[in-house]
């Protein structure tokens, strides 16, 4: 009987509920909206409270790139200061949320597509801490964290996170944690104060972008290359828009869309967000 126990406990802390928990694509910004109170991080706090109140966190954060796809597997996962430059006040913060071996073993479990490594070294990086502790800032709620396997293309992560779904009716909320328009080397820092202004090529890509999911055309955000130079310019790199691709995989079809944070920050950068549900 003493086997049995982990697997007992495991189940019977994630039955399905008669609540279907939304999906959030968040932009995360600067790791500055970790501290500060203002219209962003407002907002996730506000989020935080009006949302069902879930039994976990799973957050895919652009932060947290691997060869193959790993899950934090620790019970008290360390709280990450993966950046430079900043006020010594943002390195002092810790977010000590527990987290959740068993719900990382389900989850693993879920993925057919590759071979989930559960994790016990990474923790909670700043794509994820400095938005979650707004939402809940007694860091009450278990959080985990799964990685992007940076080796795979755009289709894999929208399939590998349908796989996930069934974890929106355990009472599992799940946040993709990057930025849709995301040019670091084109930010006009000079403009970094000034609300809402975007490059034109940002604005434009930003508003086709919000097209194509409001439409539920995930097949031309999944080829992004082909939406032309302003794509290009948004995403350089792809870290921090395949968050947005794992939020659209977990899409349901009767989820209502909508966005919020839908503002340009620096020219080249775009906080728009998305709840799915």
């Amino acid at each position: 009987m003493m086997a049995l126990n982990p697997l007992y406990n495991l189940t019977k802390g994630l039955k399905e509920t008669d609540t279907k928990l939304p999906v959030l694509f968040i932009g995360h910004g600067s790791p500055m909206n970790g501290i500060e109170d203002n219209e962003f991080s407002r907002t996730w706090s506000k989020y935080g409270n009006e949302i069902p109140r879930p039994k976990a966190v799973l957050v895919i954060s652009a932060h947290w790139l691997t060869e193959g796809t790993h899950i934090t597997a620790m019970e008290n996962p360390q709280t990450i200061h993966d950046f430079g430059g900043f006020p010594k006040a943002l390195f002092e913060v810790q977010y000590p949320a527990k987290g959740s071996p068993e719900l990382a073993v389900e989850t693993s479990k879920l993925i057919k597509a590759t071979q989930v490594e559960l994790d016990h070294d990474w923790g909670l990086d700043h794509g994820t801490w400095t938005v979650v502790r707004h939402m809940y800032p007694e860091a009450e709620i278990p959080v985990l964290q799964l990685s992007i396997d940076y080796s795979k293309p755009p289709q894999y992560h929208f399939d590998l996170a349908k796989e996930l779904a069934s974890l929106r009716q355990k009472g599992v909320l799940i946040i993709g944690s990057g930025n849709m328009v995301h040019n670091l080397r084109m930010v006009a820092w000079d403009k970094l104060n000034e609300p809402e202004f975007g490059y034109d090529w940002a604005k434009e890509i930003n508003q086709v972008f919000k097209e194509k999911i409001t439409s539920g055309d995930a097949k031309s955000l999944i080829a992004y290359e082909k939406l032309g130079t302003a794509a290009k310019l948004a995403i350089p790199t792809p870290d921090h828009y395949y968050p947005l691709l794992y939020t659209l995989g977990l899409q349901d079809k009767t989820d209502e869309v909508s966005f919020f944070n839908d503002k340009a920050v620096g020219g080249s950068l775009t906080m728009t967000s998305v709840k799915f549900g």
